[in-house]
């Protein structure tokens, strides 16, 4: 009986779905460029910090623009005015999905920190 019964858990442990890998929310600063029309990224962007989905506290948004080193493709834009902001220093929120070639965020926020890009920003 006890043997029947480990071989009913362990059918069931083999049954069972594997476990959905967690989307995190994220936070990163970088420079907001349109290219091409309608197609929003990131770049000279920092690495991504865990966060909450709401705008980011005054204390947290930069006043000199960072130079990172990534690049993300924004997705989810639409309700944002992203030309409002373009070519400006940004703090994006959202959705981090890791992608080849190029890292995702789907948007959740965004708040202008610079009216300028870091110099080194690629255009």
């Amino acid at each position: 009986m006890t043997a029947i019964a480990v071989l009913v858990a362990a059918l069931a442990l083999q049954a069972a779905p594997a476990p959905t890998p967690k989307v995190e929310i994220v936070s990163v600063t970088g420079c907001l460029r349109e290219n091409p029309p309608n197609t929003w990224t990131l770049a000279s962007a920092t690495d991504p910090v865990p966060s909450s989905a709401n705008a980011p506290l005054a204390k947290d948004i930069p006043t000199t623009p960072p130079a990172g080193k990534n690049e993300y493709r924004l997705i989810g834009v639409f309700e944002f005015n992203m030309s409002a902001h373009k070519d400006q220093t940004v703090v994006i929120k959202g959705l981090f999905i890791k992608a080849t070639p190029v890292n995702r965020i789907n948007v959740t926020s965004v708040t202008t920190a610079t009216p300028s890009c870091a110099p080194a920003a690629p255009k």
